[in-house]
């Protein structure tokens, strides 16, 4: 793919194996950003966030393999092919360095690419995800497939509207199963302490979807032993808004972070491209 204009800004398909990603690029000369969906959320997500930045950033988002309203299906919905769809996109868009904001899994995903590209990463800013904490184990992958199977009896009615994935139960299963493996401290501890950009948190409060109880903030305490192994990564704000509502309602806390994670790049933002 050949970008000719950079100005103003484009949409479209971008190819990567054997599907293709809805991605928008706002342009610009900003920084520029990446935004990292949750699981199974889509770009429309990260619409406060970026109004709140505004125009000084270059703004790149995209739906995942069968997210959203025009991404394809896949026959790979793995966490590498999801990590090999980053660089998919940034290449397409000719872009080489790159501010990462993630949530949810995509705070995993953005911690893993900053992790093995730390020349490409200005920072990253990580929303209420990305814990190194064990919480997998077969009780709770067998009431993940549960849930999963019972929210398919609704979830084709949505699927038009790009409000759901056009994945079936099993897939959505696996994929959270995965994260679950993914993010065991033993997993994810290793990959969050060999970061060597900056990297600003953004923490909820109270349950998600599935969770019981306090079990979410049990698994959002593990991120303090994270900031004491590694300088480079701190808590940028502990807001009041739960998991599923933090970019709704807490949106300012992750623009900020990213103007922290920012600022010390915008001196060389004519370098990004």
């Amino acid at each position: 793919m050949t970008i000719t204009n950079t100005s103003s800004t484009w949409t479209g398909m971008v190819p990567v194996d054997d599907t293709a990603l809805a991605v928008t690029d706002t342009g610009g000369t900003g920084i520029p950003v990446v935004y990292l969906n949750g699981q199974f959320a889509t770009q429309g997500y990260w619409r406060r966030v970026i109004a709140d930045l505004g125009t000084g950033f270059r703004h790149i988002t995209y739906d995942e393999r069968a997210r959203g309203k025009k991404s394809k299906r896949s026959a790979d919905y793995s966490f590498e092919a999801v990590v090999r769809d980053v660089d998919a996109v940034l290449s397409a868009r000719n872009v080489d360095r790159v501010l990462l904001v993630g949530w949810s899994y995509g705070a995993v995903v953005g911690a893993h690419w900053a992790n093995r590209n730390p020349e490409r990463a200005l920072g990253a800013v990580l929303v209420d995800g990305a814990f190194p904490h064990d919480w997998l184990d077969e009780a709770t992958a067998q009431r993940i497939r549960t849930l999963f199977r019972r929210m398919n009896l609704f979830m084709p009615l949505l699927r038009p509207t790009g409000l759901t994935p056009r994945m079936n139960a099993d897939q959505m299963a696996n994929s959270n199963i995965e994260l679950g493996e993914l993010s065991r401290e033993r997993a994810l501890g290793p990959v969050l302490d060999g970061i060597t950009v900056p990297v600003r948190y953004v923490v909820a409060s109270g349950r998600s979807l599935g969770s019981r109880g306090d079990e979410q903030e049990q698994i959002r305490v593990s991120l303090d032993a994270v900031t004491v192994r590694n300088p480079n990564i701190t808590i940028s704000a502990k807001v009041a808004s739960n998991h599923g509502a933090i970019l709704k309602k807490d949106f300012r806390a992750v623009a900020e972070a990213v103007r922290g994670v920012a600022a010390p790049h915008r001196d060389g933002v004519g370098d990004m491209r």
